[in-house]
């Protein structure tokens, strides 16, 4: 029966890069971004010679610039190979971490900082050793920066090359029971992932049988070697809750942990459910997992609010013009009050009063009963396109976003976040199904990956996906990237509704 499935392929016009093996794919990967590294990084201390020695700013002492190709020397004979060692010890070379979005960043951030390091302990203990420490300190900046662009670019090509079916590695994922399928649901929707699905491996499901999405059964466990070596299988996804037995999932691991030809992924299982953060402490030589109430603790938690407080007091003090002209205008429009007041979920489900401008007219519920199209429509999915409800200030309010501004009282109050997941209401939840108990260990947000991704335009399903892959991957980077896509997001009022 094996034999009647033919391998799953993607047609390509670059068939020599599609047969490309998983190590030939990280060594040009690996290659093209040393490349991109060491053009950004002497292109940083470059532009922050010219910043420090020949634009005469006031922030820096004036004296005579020194040989440009002296520094040219420095750069390149000790400062760009010791960065490049430091980018590799700190993992930004490391297949784990390569294309790895804002974790790549956070490692980026780590390993420029402790590139000064070796620089500023040279310049104190070496009295020959001169350097303009205004020049570091200005490349320093200048390179993460320019690093950061450089390996964003550089990841805009790898997804591309994925979307045309280059640079995959294929995979199957073991269990097709519920576990499994909603893994294939993700791994699918996901453009970036890198994992090709060839199909299903599982005990209970004869082969060639169709499944989710159109993904056939390929065997059982016992025939993995043979999938393997037939269709090329380079990451083998592991369902957890798949596998009944636990000396089978340990007799997998065996087999396959340390296996050259493929990687072992195991699913989270329950802790795909609750990702609030866990810990695993010994009580009585007992490793046992604590499950923490928030997502956030700590300095991530310190963080945080720094950047909405600090984002958001200047922010309020320098709208407050804007928001007395928006509310004029409400109250020209139309008859009723200029703040709405919509009851939400928020941390740690404690419900909470979130404030809008009001964009309908007080009347709306009348209003929609008098289309029962539109009413079945909002009962599916919660938003309507052509909403006979909403005033004409309103139209032009939620097109920018201007609806929600009063929330950055939220923020204030600590109900809210700058950047979180979309907040829901109640009724809600059940729509969450088994990923509410994530929801709710984070403030909601202003803005967030659904605001950048298209707004009302995006799925209630793909909302909720983007929700959940905030909450398990959230960083200060993550934020500051939604943050500033928001604005370009806001302006072209794509999904705006």
């Amino acid at each position: 029966m094996l034999d009647e499935i033919s391998p799953v392929s993607t047609v390509s016009v670059y068939p020599e890069l599609q047969s490309l093996t998983r190590r030939t794919r990280s060594l040009v990967l690996v290659v093209a971004l040393v490349i991109t590294d060491v053009a950004m990084v002497g292109l940083a201390f470059w532009l922050a010679y010219v910043v420090r020695f020949t634009l005469d700013l006031p922030l820096f002492y004036r004296d005579s610039a020194p040989n440009v190709f002296y520094y040219g020397a420095l750069v390149v004979a000790f400062i760009v190979p010791l960065w490049l060692g430091i980018f590799a010890v700190m993992g930004l070379y490391s297949s784990a971490n390569l294309v790895g979005g804002v974790r790549e960043y956070n490692l980026l951030f780590r390993a420029t900082t402790t590139g000064l390091v070796p620089v500023a302990v040279l310049d104190f203990l070496v009295p020959t050793f001169l350097v303009a420490r205004g020049w570091v300190l200005v490349a320093w900046g200048l390179a993460f920066l320019l690093v950061a662009i450089g390996r964003f670019a550089m990841r805009r090509i790898i997804y591309q090359l994925r979307g045309r079916g280059l640079f995959l590695a294929p995979a199957v994922i073991v269990g097709a029971n519920q576990e499994g399928r909603w893994l294939a649901e993700q791994l699918l929707k996901s453009r970036h992932s890198g994992l090709k699905l060839v199909g299903f491996v599982d005990e209970k499901v004869p082969a060639g049988t169709l499944l989710f999405h159109n993904l056939p059964a390929l065997g059982s466990v016992d025939q993995m070697d043979k999938l393997i070596r037939r269709y090329g299988i380079e990451e083998v996804v592991l369902a957890t809750s798949a596998i009944s037995s636990r000396d089978r999932m340990l007799e997998l691991f065996k087999r396959y942990s340390n296996s050259d030809q493929v990687n072992l992924r195991l699913s989270s299982g329950l802790y795909e459910i609750i990702t609030t953060g866990l810990q695993v402490q010994e009580l009585g030589y007992v490793p046992l997992v604590n499950v923490n109430k928030v997502r956030l603790t700590g300095f991530d938690s310190v963080l945080k609010l720094a950047l909405d407080y600090c984002l958001t007091i200047p922010g309020l003090l320098a709208i407050l013009p804007l928001l007395a002209l928006l509310a004029l205008a409400i109250k020209l429009d139309s008859p009723g009050p200029v703040i709405y007041r919509r009851r939400v979920m928020g941390l740690n489900g404690k419900q909470f009063d979130a404030f809008k401008f009001r964009t309908m007219h007080v009347n709306g519920d009348r209003i929609l009963d008098q289309h029962p199209e539109l009413k079945a429509e909002l009962a599916r999915t919660h938003k309507l396109k052509n909403d006979p409800r909403v005033t004409r200030v309103g139209v032009f309010l939620r097109k920018f976003s201007l609806d929600e501004l009063p929330q950055l009282l939220n923020v204030l109050a600590g109900e809210m976040s700058l950047v979180g997941p979309r907040m829901i209401a109640p009724q809600e939840m059940a729509q969450y199904n088994q990923w509410g108990l994530n929801l709710l260990t984070v403030r909601p947000g202003l803005t967030g990956l659904w605001q950048v991704s298209g707004r009302s335009d995006v799925s209630y399903e793909d909302r909720v996906r983007l929700d959940m892959y905030y909450i398990r991957n959230w960083t200060i980077w993550l934020d500051l990237q939604i943050l500033f896509q928001t604005f370009p997001a806001v302006i072209r009022s794509r999904g705006a509704y």
